[in-house]
């Protein structure tokens, strides 16, 4: 069978088997950076253990899943075939955690906006922590919406200490699966290698604190999506949520995935110089505590 790597802006070939990539070249415009001016901590329960995150809370949370398949013709995106499996395998994995969720597909920008502005605004003060799962094309620093493009800051901004006060002090994550650039990652040689206890108090904490940021792909890079079984790092991450959300902190789970996919797999292409290419997520932290899983 020929597998065919595919450059999201051209036109969808017609295969079952392929591996993919989420974008698109853009020029971005550069943005201004939020003013930090911290936020007070009085939403979050008081817990003995100040390195690691309460879990006790009546809900788990919230999980708002974004899955842009199909896009307008303006964009000359192609067809993100494969994405609809991402969305399944995320849904079954952390359904079995306790999240509930709020799925869409294929949201304008301003879709996009208004979903997460709305959600930001919800009352989270009966939950542990708050997931965003994001399937589209992307360049760095940007995702699109089935018409056009939008900061990923601009999204996450959302959320912060000082916009979102019932989520203060508890952790967000955010799992982005697109690409970052158009770079080729072709690998290399393999090689061995050897509170004090008392009364609570009210805190100030930065306002982007407790987030974590999982980038399906390094910046700069293409990041590889199987049209038919979905994306390496989706799947290996719902693999390693799986085998660990109950066992480990999410730090040695994300590494886990980290692992599964830079060792994991490799691209198949006819096309000269995309066959055996290589792919690396990243992981964006800042949690301030360890954070489990209830079990």
């Amino acid at each position: 069978m020929l597998f065919l790597f595919q450059k999201e802006n051209t036109r969808q070939h017609n295969l079952t088997m392929s591996d993919s990539v989420d974008a698109r070249q853009l020029h971005a415009k550069e943005g201004s950076c939020p003013t930090d001016r911290g936020v007070d901590h009085t939403d979050a329960k008081p817990h003995s253990d100040d390195f690691q995150y309460n879990m006790d809370y009546p809900s788990l949370g919230q999980c708002v899943i974004i899955n842009n398949k199909n896009f307008h013709t303006k964009t000359g995106l192609g067809v993100r075939n494969g994405t609809d499996e991402d969305t399944k395998n995320m849904i079954q994995t952390l359904s079995k955690l306790g999240f509930k969720f709020n799925i869409t597909n294929d949201q304008t920008v301003s879709q996009m906006k208004d979903l997460l502005t709305k959600v930001s605004k919800e009352d989270h003060s009966k939950s542990a922590m708050f997931v965003c799962v994001l399937l589209s094309h992307g360049e760095d620093g940007m995702i699109y919406g089935t018409d056009d493009c939008v900061e990923l800051k601009e999204l996450f901004a959302h959320f912060r200490g000082d916009r979102c006060k019932s989520l203060v002090g508890k952790p967000k994550l955010f799992f982005i699966q697109a690409c970052r650039g158009s770079s080729l990652d072709a690998g290399c040689i393999e090689c061995d290698s050897v509170s004090e206890e008392g009364a609570q108090e009210v805190k100030r904490i930065p306002v982007e604190a407790d987030f974590l940021y999982a980038y399906s792909t390094a910046p700069g890079y293409y990041s590889w999506r199987n049209v038919a079984n979905g994306s390496w790092f989706i799947s290996s991450l719902c693999e390693m949520l799986s085998k660990y959300g109950k066992q480990l902190e999410i730090m040695q789970i994300m590494t886990r995935v980290n692992h599964k996919v830079a060792l994991g797999f490799k691209s198949s292409s006819s096309l000269p110089g995309c066959d055996g290419m290589k792919q690396m997520p990243c992981i964006v932290s800042m949690l301030t505590k360890d954070l489990y899983f209830p079990k």
